[in-house]
């Protein structure tokens, strides 16, 4: 497995794996120079030099320009089996709040989220427990909750900064129980899909089968719920479709044949990488090609798998598990053929070489956090920069106030479609306090145009109740929400909402605020 130190971060991405698109691009360009200066020696007309000067000229700028990504955007992943326990309080820790540079997306998978019956269904009506820790740590912070999907104890959410809402499109989840032959949830796989700012993603949160020789096992679930997971979207029907893949989860690969005085010694004397060839996972990935399409960053954090809870120390029941890095988190960038049994690494295929939108993805952290001991599992993080090249770069819908807002008098709103989408006279324009958790967290909406749907560019004009319009008013933002696309497709620049004389006269607000008085 290969191994990083220090500031070295593992890449791959759609034009080259283990070396920079940039880097490579410099290295064929050189060459090309050289052979170039070679031929022009040997030809025997000027024609024939110019020719071949100016078709060399074109190589060289559609590799030292056509394809090198523009922007780039920071995500932080976790995976961890909380074991039916209730959330800590502080969850700063987990998702390193204040990391510079700032995070984009957060992306959580949770594994045994307590999902008693009585639980399960109370968890159907109002949000779990784990989702509210998230959802109020990270909304004062400008996130938003983009999506959620729950099988039982398996539970994935992600998170983006407000400012991208508008360029994740397509969003879609699905999941596949695996456990008592396929009929029950306890394990098995949640995902989530979307496009983000065109570029097609999927996040697989899995619960595979427990246990030391179930390693072959594990395998066939993962292969049985890539095959049975599908998707209403043309371009990217199967998990294996999407353009990038992050799978993660309580996998529950194991140390194989170590035993566990063994195990421990290497542990507490730092030498984690002797047990890296008896990891189940980095075993099977020699003999299974799929797998081969996968990469991990090394193993550079002690097992998370299985602690005493609320301590640092592992398993002392009569049990005696061994410690396994039971949760991990790995990630595929889409080969450009179909690998073949001879591929030295299948991930290191690459997608077509015209390709005008490439994506990057760099690993820029993988570890453990000791610090939560709710669980007999320790969370697992990674962090990752995706640079891109966006394929668009302006919202499908524009929107915004018309005038001052207050609950003294309607309201008006204008919104323009201004991309062809398939619209539907079900979608709403949603009026969100600035800090809000979800699409659903509105404080009032209203339906757009009821009989015929908007054409390109057509301005449209929206009127607002006044009884709906909050009394003490505050910073908001209006956003358009599609119902076949599942997402936000414009958001409005945040506007004050005056506070009105109905909520000075009832004394909700002292006089004098925004000039207004009895």
């Amino acid at each position: 497995m290969d191994t990083f130190t220090g500031s070295l971060r593992l890449r791959s991405d759609s034009m080259s794996s283990s070396a920079s698109q940039g880097s490579r691009s410099k290295v064929l360009l050189r060459q090309r120079l050289a052979q170039l200066l070679i031929c022009i020696e040997d030809l025997s007309s000027d024609d024939e030099a110019s020719e071949e000067v100016s078709r060399s000229l074109d190589e060289a700028f559609q590799l030292c320009g056509s394809y090198i990504p523009t922007d780039a955007f920071r995500m932080h992943m976790v995976t961890w089996n909380v074991a039916t326990a209730e959330p800590p309080e502080d969850i700063t820790s987990l998702l390193q709040l204040d990391v510079q540079p700032p995070t984009d997306l957060y992306v959580i998978g949770l594994q045994e989220v307590s999902s008693s019956p009585v639980r399960f269904i109370s968890d159907l009506l109002v949000e779990d427990s784990w989702s509210h820790v998230f959802m109020d740590t990270l909304a004062p912070r400008g996130f938003i909750k983009v999506t959620s999907v729950r099988m039982q104890g398996l539970l994935l959410l992600v998170f983006a900064k407000q400012v991208h809402l508008p360029y994740i499109r397509d969003i879609q989840t699905t999941y596949t129980r695996t456990g008592i032959f396929g009929y029950w949830g306890n394990k098995g796989g949640v995902s989530v899909r979307f496009s983000f700012y065109g570029h097609m993603v999927c996040f697989l949160n899995c619960h595979l089968a427990a246990h030391m020789n179930y390693a072959l096992q594990r395998v066939d679930e993962f292969e049985y719920i890539l095959e049975t997971q599908d998707f209403d979207i043309s371009e990217s029907p199967n998990v294996l479709d999407h353009k990038v893949v992050f799978w993660f989860g309580d996998l529950n690969f194991r140390i194989a044949d170590h035993g566990l005085h063994f195990l421990r010694s290497s542990i507490n004397s730092g030498r984690l990488n002797l047990l890296w060839s008896k990891d189940q996972l980095l075993m099977m990935k020699k003999k299974e090609a799929f797998l081969q399409e996968f990469e991990e960053g090394p193993l550079n954090f002690k097992p998370t798998y299985k602690f005493a809870r609320n301590s640092d120390t592992y398993d002392t029941s009569g049990k005696k598990r061994k410690p396994a890095w039971t949760d991990r988190i790995l990630w595929r960038i889409k080969p450009k053929d179909l690998p073949s049994e001879d591929d030295e690494k299948a991930s290191t295929c690459t997608d077509d070489g015209q390709d005008e939108y490439p994506i990057m993805v760099t690993q820029d952290k993988y570890t453990s956090d000791m610090s939560y001991g709710v669980s007999d599992h320790k969370p697992v993080i990674a962090t990752f920069s995706l640079e891109l090249r966006k394929c668009f770069d302006t919202p499908m819908v524009h929107i915004s106030p018309v005038g001052v807002w207050s609950a003294d008098q309607d309201a008006v709103l204008t919104y323009t479609v201004q991309e062809d989408f398939m619209s539907s006279t079900w979608d709403w324009i949603g009026l969100y306090k600035v800090g809000f958790k979800s699409a659903s967290d509105y404080e009032t909406f209203v339906w757009v145009r009821e009989n015929e749907l908007p054409e390109i560019n057509e301005v449209i004009q929206i009127s607002v109740d006044k009884d709906e319009i909050p009394l003490l008013g505050g910073q908001y933002v209006l956003g358009y929400y599609s119902t076949n696309m599942q997402s936000i497709l414009g958001l409005s620049s945040n506007f004050q909402i005056l506070e009105s004389k109905r909520a000075v006269m009832e004394g909700l607000v002292p006089e004098g605020i925004n000039g207004i008085n009895k």
